[in-house]
């Protein structure tokens, strides 16, 4: 039997929405509601955000006399749409104890329903003009859905409990072979080939000059990451940029974000033994450039990055293990031109101060990596699976 599109669309929007719910399951209605950090927000409004997302920019444009659930709603959950609206302080979304947990998760169901009634009566030019604003709305909510598991693990990391947010031992990580891979530099193309989606930061395709350069054949490890740290890689000026080093002085940096004594680390699985031979986890961009300094080496550029990454025999570990700093900042690509109307705030307009890592994290969700992905934050964010990949010059 043939699948429609439509079927086809409706059953990756279910399967895209109930990995949020699976996610959230282990946590409880008090975990939902707190915010770890300003930088952070509480599980409940990231499940509640992505709902108001489908409402905003696919329900409201696409389903003929469609109603807000809740029209209050809209001022909760917008996270950084002027055009759409007033939005409560990011800052204070932890407040939010209203609505309540089920209030939220009965918001969900009502806007999946009216998702899957668009999609399934929609005609084919319906369907056509909908359909990317729905990809659109599972790629976003696919982002989000790895800001739910760090920003509940920056959460429970703060109690002295040290809850677990899954049951038993992390999962082995296959250790990889330490060396480098070789590129010999050149004209390359980055970004996007056009196939299949990409954010509109991805965009347009051009071609970079390269130096030779080698990069890492697999991430810097927790055991290399250590040896940083015993020769005094935290006490040493010479080793940081200024700003990473005033950083040190303030937060007290010691190691990486979750590291505890004896050898430990917290994680998703609670505390638990550090693996040497697994990658280094929680660095800030600071950290990452402070430690390749100290290995004699350096960054790659996200140039580099994605040229390596496309090798016929490209390094180890690039994706689902951590997100890899690169030495460069978050800039639109020549010729850039953000998506019109309200989703040209989505990339665009955080262009500055922010770092670009590549690659993707054990909690990116399956499918959601691309060799052409541009994550970006600021230089000193380590709440994220961010590590490091080094690089050199040939």
């Amino acid at each position: 039997m043939q699948v429609s599109p439509s079927s086809t669309l409706s059953a990756r929007y279910l399967c895209v929405r109930r990995h949020s719910l699976d996610l959230a399951a282990p946590l409880s209605a008090e975990d939902q509601c707190v915010q770890a950090m300003p930088d952070a927000s509480p599980t409940k409004w990231h499940l509640a955000h992505t709902s108001w997302f489908f409402e905003a920019l696919v329900l409201g444009p696409h389903a003929p006399g469609y109603r807000p659930h809740d029209e209050r709603f809209a001022r909760l959950f917008n996270s950084y749409y002027e055009s759409l609206g007033p939005r409560h302080p990011r800052p204070q979304r932890g407040m939010l104890t209203r609505p309540s947990l089920a209030e939220v998760l009965n918001y969900r169901a009502a806007v999946d329903a009216a998702m899957l009634d668009l999609i399934g009566a929609a005609d084919a030019d319906s369907l056509a003009a909908a359909a990317p604003w729905v990809e659109l709305g599972l790629q976003h909510e696919q982002q989000h859905q790895e800001l739910l598991l760090t920003d509940a693990l920056a959460l429970l990391a703060l109690n002295p409990l040290a809850p677990a947010l899954r049951a038993g031992a992390p999962p082995a990580i296959a250790a990889a072979e330490a060396g480098w891979v070789a590129h010999p530099g050149g004209e390359v193309m980055i970004g996007h080939d056009g196939n299949g989606f990409a954010f509109d930061n991805e965009t347009p395709r051009h071609r970079v000059t390269l130096q030779p350069f080698e990069t890492g054949h697999r991430l810097v490890t927790n055991a290399e990451y250590q040896a940083f740290v015993d020769d005094g890689g935290y006490r040493r000026p010479s080793l940081w940029l200024s700003d990473g080093w005033a950083m040190v002085q303030a937060q007290g940096w010691t190691g990486p974000a979750y590291w505890r004594d004896g050898g430990i680390a917290f994680g998703l699985h609670g505390e638990a033994p550090r693996d040497p031979s697994a990658p280094v986890l929680h660095l800030s961009f600071y950290e990452a450039a402070a430690y390749a300094e100290w290995a004699g080496a350096r960054l790659p550029t996200e140039f580099e990055w994605e040229a390596a990454a496309a090798l016929s025999a490209p390094p180890a570990q690039c994706f689902g293990l951590a997100w890899q700093w690169t030495r460069s900042s978050y800039d639109p690509y020549p010729r850039f031109r953000p998506w019109a109307g309200a989703v040209g705030e989505y990339n665009g307009k955080f262009m500055v101060g922010q770092i670009v890592l590549r690659g993707s994290s054990l909690a990116t969700p399956p499918g959601h990596a691309r060799r052409s992905y541009r994550n970006f934050f600021p230089p000193a964010a380590r709440w994220q699976f961010s590590g490091l990949r080094l690089a050199r010059d040939v």
